[in-house]
């Protein structure tokens, strides 16, 4: 059992930054690729950006890509969204991800194996 905590949103303007967290419990932190997700009002949940078990590899939905960054730190059980540059079109609820399959958290965008309750970020014009 995962249970994944996510925090660090908040209110920005446009052009500004922001650094999401999500903290994982247990033990098994580490055999599990990570992924951020977000879902703005009225829209479907999307992918932002996986991250690896091992760290090596990441990968980012074309709309992020250049301003975000995903990072983990798996003696620390977090994985983090660093959001550069960031646009009124970022708006959205912010969840975190954890599930055995890479190619399932770059490819969908639900039933994952676990989920957090998400963190909400509004950027303004």
């Amino acid at each position: 059992q995962v249970q994944l905590v996510e925090s660090g949103g908040g209110l920005v303007q446009a052009g500004g930054s922001l650094r999401l967290s999500c903290a994982a419990s247990g033990r098994t932190f580490t055999t599990y690729e990570m992924g951020w997700f977000r879902q703005a009002p009225g829209k479907e949940r999307k992918f932002v950006a996986a991250i690896s078990a091992s760290g090596l590899t990441s990968t980012y939905g074309d709309s992020v890509k250049g301003r975000f960054t995903v990072s983990r730190d798996n003696a620390k059980n977090t994985v983090y969204l660093q959001m550069n540059s960031l646009k009124p079109e970022d708006t959205a609820v912010y969840y975190c991800a954890a599930d055995r399959s890479y190619s399932d958290l770059v490819g969908r965008a639900d039933d994952m194996d676990y989920w957090g309750k998400g963190t909400l970020v509004t950027v303004s014009s």
